[in-house]
């Protein structure tokens, strides 16, 4: 039986040793060594978890993360996925076009679409994995109203009718909720909402048409053994003080920004996570280069404690071994 983690504590623990931590976001790796497809695991609690699962024997992460999959929430909403046998899936076209289609869109119950598989690979995960936390994943609302009317669309509808977004963002944070409480059922420690298409607007849009429905979420869901991470790989640096007005546990940058400038204004007491970029780090680099990339960003950090070495976002599929391994080295190395 897993023993209940303080994720307060857990995270002050991090924050007051001297090494660091890393909390890569990574499942296309595990995949991979289970000889299974993107396709499979993404349509296949059983074999999602086995990939986590697999990632956590095999390497030192501070936690077990999910896949970062910005299209399971969507496709409950009756979105269109396009899926092939190791891509990523990705929305199809958008199912709305006007505020008469928002008025009318009914928010899913839990048993729609994927959303079950999801559930299932959490609670498997949540049961096995019991020496670290394990992090659940959801979309972040802004970012899944652009899936469901378009992200062009949806830039211009905040600014030519916001009474018709901000209906949107209600039905698809009531949703979010939804789920985020089913996945802390679940027994996973806590959730990476994932919201890049925020990082779109200014800092000020950002607060009205995100941070201000994600913090609702996290002021329902989040406790001391429950702790939302918000993920935001659009920021640049612009929008980081409306991240960090949700009041999330942790705040997850991608490689856009600078790690150290960002950092700087999250609290003290919150994790900074990130960032080095997974496509020409995690992906196309050499081991040689991710060694060295990994090296300068965290003697580029070595002033704050709070925080965690990570990948910008998801790693995607066919990045090798050998890279990773090179990260988990040049941490070790480091730490030394």
């Amino acid at each position: 039986m897993k023993k209940k983690i303080n994720m307060t504590e857990w995270m002050r623990g991090i924050i007051s040793r001297k090494d660091v931590v890393a909390i890569p976001v990574m499942t296309h790796p595990g995949i991979e060594i289970t000889g299974n497809s993107v396709l499979n695991a993404v349509t296949d609690g059983h074999v999602h978890h086995k990939s986590i699962e697999a990632l956590a024997a095999k390497y030192p992460t501070a936690a077990a993360t999910v896949i970062m999959d910005l299209t399971v929430e969507a496709e409950a909403f009756g979105a269109q996925i396009a899926f092939s046998e190791n891509e990523v899936p990705a929305v199809i076209g958008h199912l709305l076009d006007s505020a008469a289609d928002i008025d009318r869109l009914e928010v899913p119950s839990l048993n729609s679409g994927r959303v079950p598989q999801y559930l299932k690979a959490n609670l498997l995960a949540a049961r096995t994995i019991t020496d670290r936390p394990v992090i659940g994943g959801c979309i972040g609302p802004f970012s899944l109203a652009g899936r469901l009317y378009d992200m062009s669309e949806i830039m211009m509808l905040i600014y030519q009718d916001p009474a018709a977004a901000h209906r949107l963002l209600a039905k698809c944070s009531e949703f979010i909720l939804k789920f985020c409480m089913a996945l802390k059922e679940t027994g996973v420690n806590g959730v990476m909402m994932a919201e890049p298409a925020a990082g779109l607007m200014s800092d000020d849009d950002c607060k009205r048409f995100s941070s201000d429905y994600v913090k609702d979420i996290v002021d329902q869901v989040q406790d001391d053994y429950f702790t939302v991470i918000l993920h935001n790989c659009g920021n640049t640096g612009h929008c980081t003080k409306a991240m960090v007005a949700t009041g999330a546990g942790a705040y997850h940058f991608g490689n856009k920004c600078d790690m150290a400038e960002v950092t700087a204004e999250v609290p003290e007491g919150a994790l900074s996570m990130g960032n080095l970029d997974p496509v020409s780090v995690f992906k196309d680099a050499t081991p040689e280069d991710v060694r060295r990339d990994t090296l300068d960003l965290l003697e580029k950090m070595r002033q704050y404690p709070n925080f965690v070495l990570s990948s910008g976002c998801d790693t995607p599929p066919h990045t090798s071994l050998e890279n990773i391994d090179a990260f988990f080295d040049a941490l070790a190395e480091f730490n030394r």
